[in-house]
């Protein structure tokens, strides 16, 4: 059996933009993936709402995704694969971060997995590097919406220059690589959260490229 960490934020946890409720183990794409690798698997859920690469936050606590790694991987050591999607909530406008900044705080995440023996025998696990979802706040909307005044106007560009910049952070340091946002898109509500068909659509991407990853055809 091979050991998969999906190590994000909300869209990881399956926050529903509708109701702010959960989506259910099947519809968020931790667990499209786990249904559809089947039972050879075992894939670990490590959703947390706010989570940012490495920064803590000062209005949310316990948020700080570097902080909480290490504990985290050893408690699910030995690792396979090390699955990372964060760097949405960076982009809030209280951090002052730019996009190659919050890039930057995701390759620290990766050098963290890659010193932590965690992988089978102690090694080094695969890592899976996903870039987020773009952001889609509409003005005159995101004003009055809580998530709109936390992060800005500005977060919708950040997002845009995800891609390109986790892409070179990945290809630097030798791990792979997934742009979330060809998969996804956010939703109408709040700008942030995914819809169902969106995690679908990005647990099947991540299915194919767990495949890739491990050489396996199905």
């Amino acid at each position: 059996m091979r050991d998969i960490l999906c190590y994000g934020d909300s869209n990881t946890w399956g926050y529903r933009p509708m109701d702010k409720k959960r989506y259910d183990v099947h519809t968020r794409w931790p667990g499209v993936l786990r249904d559809l690798l089947g039972p050879e698997y075992h894939v670990v859920e490590e959703g947390n709402n706010g989570r940012t690469p490495v920064w803590e936050d000062p209005v949310m606590e316990g948020k700080d995704g570097l902080a909480y790694l290490d504990p985290c991987l050893a408690s699910h050591y030995p690792l396979d694969l090390v699955i990372i999607m964060l760097g949405t909530n960076a982009a809030k406008g209280r951090f002052s971060c730019n996009a190659w900044d919050i890039a930057k705080g995701v390759e620290t995440l990766v050098k963290h997995v890659k010193k932590a023996e965690c992988g089978p025998d102690g090694g080094i696990p695969e890592i899976l590097m996903i870039a987020p979802p773009l952001i889609g706040f509409v003005p005159p909307d995101h004003p009055g919406t809580h998530a709109g005044l936390e992060f800005g106007m500005e977060a919708v560009e950040k997002s845009k220059l995800f891609a390109p910049y986790y892409k070179e952070i990945a290809d630097a340091n030798g791990v792979h690589y997934l742009d979330a946002a060809l998969y996804c898109e956010p939703s109408k509500e709040d700008g942030l959260h995914l819809y169902a068909d969106s995690h679908r659509r990005l647990g099947e991407a991540v299915y194919q490229k767990v495949l890739e990853i491990f050489g396996e055809k199905k």
